[in-house]
């Protein structure tokens, strides 16, 4: 038996989340009810975007994880890495996030 939360309760607590720290959070993608992959795009005051992803672990924990960071270079390459991460995998969940101290906030959701 999973002890996981169905991703619809753990995304709109993320946003009560963001929204109770003074931020503003919205989903940009609705992926699957119950089991779906949840990526956080984080955002502040034009500081380069940092995307979350849950990665599991060899102890059975599943932290948010930098899987990728903005480059300024090439803005949109994140956008379209997104973009292809739900054309592939469309039960995926993607959150954006525009909150003070992004590494903190993440931190303070890790299980």
């Amino acid at each position: 038996m999973d002890d996981r939360l169905p991703a619809h309760l753990e995304v709109a607590g993320l946003i009560r989340i963001v929204d109770s720290q003074g931020g503003f959070a919205s989903v940009l993608h609705k992926g699957e009810r119950d089991a779906g992959t949840i990526l956080i795009l984080t955002i502040y005051r034009g500081e380069p975007v940092t995307l979350y992803e849950r990665m599991p672990q060899l102890d059975g924990s599943r932290p948010f994880i930098a899987a990728k960071r903005q480059n300024p270079e090439n803005p949109t390459e994140l956008s379209e890495y997104v973009a292809r991460r739900t054309s592939q995998d469309p039960d995926i969940w993607v959150i954006e996030a525009d909150i003070a101290d992004p590494e903190r906030f993440i931190a303070s959701i890790a299980r």
